[in-house]
């Protein structure tokens, strides 16, 4: 790594340090503040009510919000006139952006109109992203109230967490792109020679919203198929910098929300702590593989390995699908440290909302695991961890290891599946459990190499992705119902403190314990032996 490189990392670390404490203050605003009169207009237009709910009725709110929306997207594929889509692609698709997923077995330049790729897809990236910023909330509410079934409403945390967070930060974010020269237009496709004389067809329309929302919204849809690796997109070295922080920054700025939530800032810190020294860790593993063994095939120049590989590290330690390099074409090592984090359940930072509920889950049960060490009852911010809640936080981490794994299985065992696969061998395996891994954990990337866009493909990761967001999301809502209704016990001098450093390195342990073991033989026979194979000097 060259100074320069050094330097950027230093940089991108200590802004995120800096400003994600800045963003929870006004997240804390957004969420806290009473209902204005824009606000209580928008209620009586869409008859919205705003009454208080529990975590059934929160739970239904979601699903039937999840629902409409799938009917739309679908009707709205249907009507699409630029490239016929089959049905298995429409509900992989569907299910895709509904899910805050974005895994995309299509170029959008190639496939949608504007106005599909604008109504269906820009619109589901606000709206999906929203719905996890509701399901966080409600899990708060339920953290720090005391003996109540309110979990506040659905539909005023999304119309929240829409109107006043995503949509002015994406707005920002598209006017950043189009004056560094990203485009946002509705032009016909322009005609054009290149420098080599030869005839070249390129690409319009309005990329730089939805590349601000993807960013954002841990989202990582592409109106280009080469995502962020495309110039119209991310022109330069400084949009791809302010790119790969945007996808952290809302993430990081939830961490420091919660502690002004729950009127602790050392929680927050000690949370926080965990996932920047993973993510570090995790990003200096990658590194180090890529300069002792990658090279730059695969990587945009423009960006230098330093931009690809903080790029990755960064979109895999979210629920983001973004890329700007060929995740396929890196170290055996560097791929497969990627993919790790995905595996872990996206808690290093993670999704906007999901990320953070996700860890939250991680911080129970390593409470629950404390307590069981030392023969007291599991306690956490005064509401007791007991065998309800246990069972609940189990289900929420351990369903998307399981979809996973039997669906990576199976498919090992498939012909049809294995026709999509581009390599044999170590390598196809890791195809086969990334694209399963990613799917289940609604990041969205893809390791390149796999035909993806086959019925068996489409139908199995479609089915992976609803599996994967609601064997997390419903166990959320269920545990936040849960402390809802306990008393907050006042804490004493038996309590086990979750805000010093100790703790921190439990949490630690724990995430890489329970997250990274339950996939270590799959792990073990796709990339580490790929990287073993490659370093004896096999072919």
């Amino acid at each position: 790594m060259q100074a320069f490189d050094l330097y950027v990392v230093t940089v991108y670390l200590a802004l995120l340090v800096t400003l994600s404490p800045l963003l929870g203050s006004y997240l804390h605003l957004v969420f806290n503040q009473p209902v204005g009169r824009i606000e209580r207009t928008f209620y009586f237009l869409t008859r919205t009510r705003q009454n208080a709910m529990n975590w059934k009725q929160y739970a239904t709110a979601v699903l039937i919000f999840q629902g409409i929306g799938f009917v739309a997207l679908m009707l709205l594929f249907k009507l699409n006139h630029r490239t016929p889509i089959s049905l298995d692609l429409a509900l992989n698709t569907a299910v895709s952006f509904l899910t805050n997923t974005n895994w995309q077995a299509y170029a959008g330049e190639n496939t949608l109109d504007y106005w599909v790729q604008m109504l269906a897809l820009t619109v589901q990236n606000f709206l999906s992203a929203a719905t996890s910023l509701a399901v966080m909330l409600a899990l708060i509410r339920g953290i720090t109230s005391k003996e109540t079934q309110d979990l506040g409403n659905f539909w005023v945390d999304i119309t929240r967490a829409t109107f006043f967070v995503l949509i002015p930060f994406s707005v920002l974010m598209a006017i950043f792109l189009v004056s560094q020269g990203a485009i946002q237009n509705f032009s016909a496709y322009v005609h054009a020679v290149g420098l080599e004389g030869q005839p070249q067809l390129l690409p319009m329309g309005p990329a730089a919203s939805q590349t601000a929302i993807a960013v954002f919204g841990s989202n990582g849809g592409g109106f280009f198929g080469q995502n962020a690796a495309h110039p119209f997109v991310n022109p330069n070295e400084f949009t791809n910098f302010i790119l790969m922080f945007a996808i952290l920054l809302l993430p990081a700025g939830l961490v420091h929300f919660y502690g002004l939530q729950i009127g602790s800032k050392k929680q927050a810190w000690a949370i926080f702590s965990v996932m920047l020294c993973l993510f570090v860790l995790f990003l200096a593993g990658t590194m180090a593989s890529e300069i002792s063994f990658g090279s730059l095939e695969g990587q945009e120049v423009r960006f230098g390995r330093v931009g690809s590989i903080l790029f990755g590290t960064a979109a895999t330690a979210s629920s983001n699908g973004s890329v700007n390099a060929m995740m396929d074409s890196l170290s055996p090592l560097a791929g497969g440290l990627m993919m790790l984090q995905i595996m872990l359940g996206e808690i290093i930072f993670g999704g906007v909302g999901c990320g953070l509920y996700g860890m939250l889950l991680f911080v129970m049960l390593t409470v629950f695991l404390a307590g069981l060490m030392v023969g007291r009852t599991p306690e956490y911010l005064g509401k007791k961890i007991e065998t309800a809640e246990i069972n609940w936080i189990l289900m929420g981490i351990l369903a998307p290891s399981i979809v996973t794994l039997i669906g990576a299985g199976l498919s090992c065992l498939n012909a049809q599946a294995l026709t999509g696969l581009g390599n044999l061998g170590p390598h196809g395996l890791s195809e086969i459990l990334y694209a399963f891994t990613s799917s289940a954990n609604n990041n969205g990337s893809a390791f390149g190499g796999l035909s993806a866009n086959t019925p068996y493909w489409n139908l199995a990761l479609g089915v992976t992705m609803v599996l994967g967001r609601f064997g997390l999301m419903i166990p959320v809502l269920a545990i936040a119902g849960s402390l809802a209704r306990k008393k907050q016990t006042p804490p004493s001098v038996g309590t086990f403190q979750t805000d010093t450093p100790i703790f921190a390195v439990l949490l630690g342990a724990s995430i890489l314990l329970v997250g990274a073991l339950t996939f270590m033989p799959g792990w073990f026979l796709g990339p580490l032996l790929e990287h073993v194979t490659l370093a004896g000097g096999a072919s």
